[in-house]
């Protein structure tokens, strides 16, 4: 069995902008990415509200991505792959951060799996990057989220350039798939069943 952790924030761990609740089990983007997939692979979700790629957030404690990266690794190891999409949060008004600086925060948690020993016989797990969609119209997170749109156009170039550097795969998931109107930085149901199966096409090309 290949064991693949979905690392990411919100949008991993299932926020339903409408309910402002979970989504249900059966309808996240990694139930669909798990069916999907079938008996041979285990999907493990590690999604976290409000998780960074790399910066502690002064207001939300515990949200460093890189903190947490290498003990959840370790684990769960033996790690087959590690999927990562994250970057959103980082676009917080609090920490005026470009897209460069976001993608370049993605590329220390890339390092951090590419240097441990948590894959099958003591490897390095690999690593798979899912470039999150463009912000699209806020409204509950506007005031926290101000700017953000401009700066999330730049995503697709900036992880694409990093992952090219890092010499793993990238996947811009905004090509297929939007964030919702209902407050501009989640996903709605309709999504879901779409980026789940994406990214088991794009996983079966790697294991």
């Amino acid at each position: 069995m290949k064991t693949i952790i979905c690392y990411g924030d919100s949008n991993t761990w299932g926020y339903n902008p409408v309910s402002k609740d979970r989504h249900e089990y059966n309808n996240r983007w990694t139930t669909v990415l798990q069916r999907d997939l079938g008996n041979d692979y285990q999907v493990i979700p590690e999604g976290l509200n409000g998780r960074t790629t790399v910066w502690e957030d002064p207001i939300e404690l515990h949200k460093n991505g890189a903190s947490y990266l290498p003990p959840c690794l370790e684990s769960h190891k033996p790690v087959d792959l590690v999927v990562i999409m994250l970057g959103t949060n980082d676009l917080k008004q609090r920490f005026s951060l470009p897209a460069v600086d976001i993608a370049a925060g993605v590329g220390v948690l890339v390092d951090i799996v590419k240097k441990s020993d948590f894959g099958p016989g003591g490897t390095a797990p690999k690593v798979l990057i899912l470039i999150p969609p463009e912000v699209r119209k806020l409204t509950d997170f506007a005031e926290m989220f101000a700017g953000s749109r401009e700066k999330s156009l730049g995503f697709s170039a900036a992880y694409a350039a990093m992952a090219e550097d890092k010499g793993i795969q990238s996947f811009d998931v905004g090509t297929k798939v939007r964030l919702g109107d209902t407050d501009g930085i989640h996903f709605e149901l309709d999504q879901l069943e779409i980026l789940g199966k994406m990214v088991a096409e794009r996983v079966k090309t790697i294991l």
